[in-house]
């Protein structure tokens, strides 16, 4: 009731663009049902063409993981996004990856995250391909438009507008 009176959260459309340059493609082709069943949330997937990784919007590291394969980004409207750089990395334990960023810092879209080996991560892990995830979907997002692409450049690149709730 109340927030029929005086209004909730303001609706907000955000975009997000590509944290790596290669081929955006759907969740739906990634060979890991935690990312293809979204069961993390939707996105999308980039099959990347190099190593570096730039935040695909602006807001607060909220989450690097110690192995540097993945970072969580929060947006200043509250949108959780989760960058997960290939298939089954965590188990390289860090090799081959190099963060450049911390927990706390505030980053813009297109800001060098994290670089990593591509030639070894292929070698090593399962895939390169690269989930792109809203993790808080259910909660914060009302629409929901991804846009595919074959080449997506890092930080230029829009691969998905959301509208908030």
């Amino acid at each position: 009731m109340l927030k029929k009176l005086f209004g909730g959260k303001k609706s907000v459309e955000e975009q997000m663009v590509a944290p790596l340059d290669g081929k955006v493609v759907s969740l739906d082709e990634v060979d890991d049902p935690v990312f293809s069943q979204r069961m993390m949330g939707d996105g999308v997937a980039i099959e990347p063409t190099g190593g570096k990784v730039v935040s695909p919007v602006a807001g607060e590291i909220v989450q690097l993981f110690p192995t540097n394969h993945a970072v969580g980004i929060k947006t200043k409207s509250g949108v959780e996004v989760l960058v997960h750089i290939g298939l089954e990395t965590v188990s390289l334990e860090g090799e081959g990856f190099e963060g450049h960023i911390k927990t706390g810092d505030k980053v813009n879209a297109g800001d060098h995250l994290i670089t990593f080996d591509m030639d070894l991560v292929r070698e090593k892990a399962k895939s390169t391909i690269t989930p792109v995830v809203i993790t808080n979907y259910d909660d914060r997002v009302e629409q929901f438009h991804p846009s595919y692409m074959d080449g997506a450049h890092a930080g230029e690149s829009t691969i998905i507008t959301v509208k908030t709730k």
